[in-house]
């Protein structure tokens, strides 16, 4: 008897446009992502097509129209000196690491507290986090649903 080759699968990378009619950016967002999680897919990144920081360029572009005004620089703090350990620290507005799930497409658990004694631990995508108002826009993937919620009631993220 011979013996039996098996050949191995192969995986492909594909970059592909869709274009998708909804009531909203959110809504024609659902659809994409219930479509690609109901498919034999083994993983999926949605790279761009997510409406954000429109609020950011606008500013952007009209910080470029204003007269730029020159700055004071503070004078470098001697060594041995206690504010000395203070300009190590560098400067983050704490929300580093929602940037990096998001960017990522990375699962994590979200662990919610709705108050009254009730806590959500969500495993889930981050698809928009906007420092404005404070909200986390999230894909839960075991009811492949969209919910926000505020950055009061998250109370850790899990990898």
């Amino acid at each position: 008897m011979k013996p039996t080759q098996t050949i191995a699968p192969k995986s492909y990378v594909f970059q592909v446009e869709l274009l998708v009619e909804g009531s909203s950016n959110g809504a024609a967002l659902e659809k994409i992502i219930h479509a690609l999680n109901e498919s034999p897919l083994l993983d999926y990144r949605i790279l761009s097509g997510i409406q954000l920081g429109q609020l950011i360029d606008e500013r952007k572009a009209e910080a470029d129209t204003l007269v730029s005004v020159p700055v004071a620089i503070p004078e470098p703090v001697q060594a041995g000196s206690a504010a000395d350990s203070s300009s190590a620290i560098e400067q983050s507005d704490g929300f580093d690491s929602i940037r990096k799930y998001m960017k990522s497409n990375k699962l994590i658990r979200l662990i919610v507290n709705k108050g009254f004694g009730v806590k959500l631990s969500i495993p889930c995508r981050i698809i928009n986090f906007d420092d404005q108002t404070n909200v986390v826009t999230i894909y839960h993937v075991d009811e492949k649903q969209v919910y926000t919620f505020r950055l009061n009631e998250i109370e850790d993220f899990q990898e």
